[in-house]
């Protein structure tokens, strides 16, 4: 447990950090602390400070910086969140409006990338899973299966199956029979439940390919349940702290292509209330680890459906940042629920 002076210190030098990016030393301090203490007794709470772990002292530099684990201390204790400004909070109100769903969420995302500068990510409301109404297999070259998939709904999705082995026209019929007598009017979750059970029961060959084909199947559900949009990823190219690692920058921009690790992370934090922060490793993402990411959830009629968030720098103004996260999910909640 820091002491009162102790606190106050961490508070002013983070806060420093933040708003100027240059290492903080004891004159700063002194004149922005508002504590009466002599240099050498606040160059000794930073001696401490630094043994505990919550900053650290650059090279070329007397000043301090704030390691992750001072700006966690930072954000859950120390931090005092800043009311929106009013052109702010209408220009939110303004863009996410009662409308189509696709609209709502890709307007949110603009506009958090455009209010903190940072990156703004929404991961939109997941579809329901589509259900079966015929699937066929048509044999191709060289082992290759085209795997032809109709939902309910008449949207025909089709997928390459590479096997072991050349399999017979009446094999594939017979593989197509099976799923259009017992999957019919199942979604992909459901018949990889009922396959589970059953495989057993068929030849290992044809448990080779029916194994493929709810593989392929999950990849449809994968590709049409959830819809993942980011704007302002070139927001962190002008960010100093970020664009002189360039191998990092790559890194983390591959990451946004690939999508897959940075849903996940964002999903996570549909399992808490509020707004959630990850800073730096906490991740467990290595292209995130000098960044942090501010995210929160939102619900549609009462049920967590979706998650927004803003993916900067961990030198961020969170002050600022997370009540303009925590306002966004409240209102693509209201307008999704209304819609």
């Amino acid at each position: 447990m820091l002491d009162a002076r102790a606190q106050t210190l961490l508070k002013t030098l983070i806060e420093r950090y933040i708003a100027e990016g240059q290492p903080v030393g004891s004159r700063t301090l002194s004149k922005y602390s508002g504590l009466e203490l002599s240099p050498a007794s606040i160059r000794n709470v930073m001696s401490d400070l630094e043994e505990m772990g919550f900053i650290t002292s650059p090279h070329t530099s007397a000043g301090r910086v704030p390691t992750p684990l001072g700006y966690r201390l930072f954000v859950d204790t120390l931090l005092t969140v800043k009311p929106l400004q009013r052109q702010e909070l209408s220009d939110l109100k303004g863009a996410i409006q009662p409308d189509q769903p696709q609209r709502v969420i890709s307007h949110a995302s603009q506009l958090l990338s455009q209010l903190t500068h940072f990156a703004g990510v929404v991961i939109a409301p997941r579809r329901a899973l589509p259900r079966i109404r015929q699937v066929e297999f048509l044999n191709l070259a060289d082992k290759r299966i085209l795997l032809i998939i109709v939902t309910a709904d008449g949207e025909v999705q089709n997928r390459m199956l590479f096997t072991q082995r050349v399999y017979t026209p009446g094999e594939l019929a017979e593989a197509a029979n099976y799923f259009n007598q017992n999957c019919l009017g199942l979604d992909f979750e459901q018949i990889r439940t009922r396959l589970r059970d059953e495989l057993r029961q068929l030849s290992s060959d044809m448990s080779e390919l029916m194994s493929a084909a709810a593989q392929a199947g999950n990849e449809v559900v994968a590709d049409t349940s959830s819809q993942y949009v980011i704007s302002g990823e070139r927001n962190l190219l002008d960010v100093d702290d970020l664009s002189s690692n360039m191998a990092r920058l790559r890194q983390l921009f591959a990451l946004f292509e690939q999508k897959t690790s940075l849903a996940q992370l964002l999903e996570f934090s549909n399992r808490a209330e509020g707004v959630q922060v990850f800073i730096g490793g906490e991740s467990g993402i290595a292209p995130l680890d000098e960044c942090s990411v501010v995210a929160a959830p939102y619900e549609v009629d009462g049920e967590v459906v979706g998650t927004v968030g803003v993916i900067g720098p961990t030198r961020m103004a969170y002050e600022r940042v997370i009540p303009i996260v925590d306002i966004t999910a409240k209102l693509i909640a209201s307008a999704l629920s209304s819609h």
